[in-house]
């Protein structure tokens, strides 16, 4: 095993696999935030995110022995907060339906947004159906090809296409209807 990955916090590790609790609460004050964001992304509930966190580095410190260092520590820490939210989600009954590939896919909306800010990008997201925002989630903010998605979810390359391709329809949807609604309420609060 030579093309061992090199931590920037191999001291870290070698101290936690040691048994240094000084040495694991740095490690988890290091990657909690970006774990966290990534867990939350995936399932869309606060709490939800933090227990997997817990959940997340009880396991990873109980397996860092087996950790073999092919890849960064962040990244095997991310495939377990990953594997763990994708849990909770299935937990909840979330169900990645199987695709025809002949079934036609929607096109895009036909009114565009402009000039969106993050926060209404956030809130978009948050409001889409559980298999929608955990596919976009993936995609675009883990930066997972299909071929890794359909891995990790369990459902065909095409299916990933597909869901991924609607769920980005539906996130436009959801911003043209929140800016359209926003423009009423404006409107309605000036004409009071």
């Amino acid at each position: 095993m030579e093309n061992k990955y090199i931590n920037i916090h191999q001291d870290l590790l070698n101290r936690t696999r040691e048994g240094d609790q000084r040495a694991q609460f740095e490690i988890y004050r290091l990657y909690y935030k970006s774990m966290y964001n990534s867990s939350l992304r995936i399932v869309g509930v606060p709490e939800e995110a933090e227990d997997i966190m817990q959940e997340s580095f009880l396991t990873a410190f109980r397996k860092l022995k087996s950790y073999s260092g092919e890849v960064s520590f962040g990244a095997w820490l991310k495939k377990i907060v990953i594997n763990r939210s994708l849990d909770v989600l299935r937990k909840r009954k979330v169900v990645f339906e199987e695709i025809q590939a002949e079934m036609p896919v929607m096109s895009e909306p036909e009114s565009e947004v402009d000039e969106v800010t993050v926060e209404e990008v956030k809130s978009a997201i948050n409001g889409l159906p559980d298999g929608y925002r955990t596919i976009l989630s993936l995609i675009l903010l883990e930066g997972y090809d299909h071929e890794e998605v359909s891995e990790i979810l369990g459902i065909r390359n095409v299916t990933s296409r597909t869901q991924f391709s609607r769920a980005r329809h539906k996130l436009k949807e959801l911003l043209v209807e929140n800016r359209k609604r926003k423009i009423r309420e404006d409107i309605y609060g000036i004409m009071g």
